[in-house]
């Protein structure tokens, strides 16, 4: 038998490696992962050829769309398609579950032979579920009607095909808009409020002791939506700590929580062995537990926020999230900005953090609350609010605020050199904004202060999540 010569080997491996790209272009021109498996596997060729035409199911922030999912008994395919601006997936009883799915992209999810009856459907990323994306398969007999995208009923719409009841669509949105704003102008109607000052102690040589508990606590999101929230001393975000620059600190904390637990103050100067991130700087704080950090402020101001960092991804989103602030934020006065000149004895007449949270059990939220809950700003003409943003979640948002623009003073508690306006401005997760906003005569009015990413303020039932507004009182009797 002759041998193959080095040419003959080259060009067969030029003849693969050309066939494989081609196939890996044609697969990736399809875009769809089929997946079968709990695991995320994927199925076969033939198992796709073999099931009757996918039924098609949507994922956004926060449903499942339709909510109902109707197939008939055999070899059942869902096209799942991500039209939110988050992550998710797609999971079924114990049967099957998709990886997990980004915004745009569209996968199929072969479930087989699955058994007649009623199936439970999840988002599992952490949060989700107990934000609303809880749908029902329901498994037909063989030759049953499958979904049809619940045409006329809102919570299946799909927005993107043409088969839409706009009548239906205007009337629901209509009726949830007067609902929720009757709700939001009488102010939080919800139980609890966070961000409430916390006040120390103080021990002979004056060191400041706060005291805190870690706890799993019942915490009304919204009207009727209570959900299990990982607090601080009860209240989402926890209480805003306050202190000077050289102040001595001790911050005690007593874990009532299920799991061990540590605090990182984000953004403020402490020595190493009080930076919170156990076990690398500190042992566990276990359950039933008391630990205490203990530093002296840096000479300056800064601002922060203390947050667990030991299972952070669960006890943060869920609301272990507060305010840490050492001093006053440095304002631009008597300077020029944009043609504007700031007064030279400029103070604030309200000061209030903005913590912005997207995900857990909280979700979609402003200080732990989400709209109609979000109690409206009130001010009045010639007033100055000094607004600093937290976000304590897991995506960027770009805060809009209607009519009255914003003056960026400072970012992650550093002054800035160079001050400027805007009137959407994005923060990403960690970042911390400080902000001037200061209406004028002719602001009068009641202006929307909403996330501009527009599934995270507004749904099928009108406004809902990251929304707020800012009143400007008319100051004529």
């Amino acid at each position: 038998m002759p041998v193959p010569s080095k040419k003959a080997d080259r060009e067969v491996l030029t003849i693969f490696a050309t066939l494989t790209s081609v196939f890996a272009f044609l697969f990736a021109a399809i875009g769809i992962a089929v997946v079968s498996t709990r695991s995320g596997g994927s199925s076969g060729s033939g198992d796709v050829a073999a099931a009757a035409a996918p039924v098609a199911v949507t994922l956004s922030e926060y449903k499942v769309s339709p909510a109902v999912i109707k197939v008939a008994a055999g070899e059942v395919t869902l096209s799942i398609k991500n039209s939110g601006s988050q992550v998710h997936n797609f999971a079924v009883d114990k049967f099957a579950k998709t990886k997990d799915i980004a915004a745009g992209e569209t996968v199929l999810l072969n479930l087989g032979a699955i058994p007649e009856g009623t199936h439970k459907v999840t988002c599992e990323v952490v949060g989700h579920t107990q934000n609303g994306m809880v749908a029902t398969l329901v498994v037909g007999p063989p030759g049953s009607a499958p979904s049809s995208g619940e045409v006329g009923d809102m919570a299946g719409m799909d927005h993107s095909s043409g088969e839409i009841d706009y009548a239906a669509m205007d009337t629901r949105m209509e009726a949830g808009m007067k609902a929720g704003l009757e709700t939001f102008t009488k102010g939080n109607s919800t139980k609890g409020v966070g961000n409430q000052p916390l006040q120390p102690t103080v021990e002979p040589d004056g060191t400041k002791v706060f005291t805190i508990e870690s706890a799993i606590t019942d915490w009304e999101v919204s009207p009727g939506k209570t959900v299990k929230a990982w607090t601080y001393n009860g209240q989402v975000p926890g209480p805003w700590i306050r202190t000077e620059p050289n102040d001595k600190v001790k911050v005690v904390i007593k874990n009532s929580l299920p799991v061990s637990t540590d605090i990182h103050f984000h953004g403020i100067s402490t020595p190493f062995e009080q930076d919170g991130v156990a076990p690398l700087t500190q042992d566990y704080i276990r359950p039933g537990t008391t630990y205490t950090y203990q530093w002296t402020n840096a000479t300056h101001p800064e601002l922060g926020m203390y947050h667990a960092h030991d299972h952070g991804n669960i006890a943060v989103l869920n609301g272990m999230f507060a305010v840490f602030q050492v001093g006053d934020v440095k304002l631009p006065a008597g300077r020029t900005v944009g043609g504007t000149t700031l007064p030279a004895s400029i103070q604030p007449t309200q000061e209030f953090p903005m913590v912005l949270n997207d995900a857990g059990t909280i979700g979609l939220s402003l200080n732990g609350k989400s709209f109609p809950a979000t109690a409206p700003v009130s001010a009045k003409p010639g007033d100055t609010l000094l607004v600093h943003y937290y976000n304590e979640g897991l995506a960027a948002h770009p805060m809009h605020l209607h009519r009255v623009p914003q003056l960026v003073v400072a970012k992650d508690g550093f002054s800035l050199d160079q001050p400027y306006w805007v009137d959407t401005l994005n923060i990403a997760p960690g970042e911390r904004y400080s902000v001037l906003i200061m209406p004028g005569p002719t602001d009068v009015g009641v202006w929307a202060w909403h996330c501009h990413i527009l599934t995270h303020a507004e749904n099928d039932d009108g406004l809902f999540g990251m929304v707020t507004a800012l009143l400007v009182d008319d100051p004529t009797p």
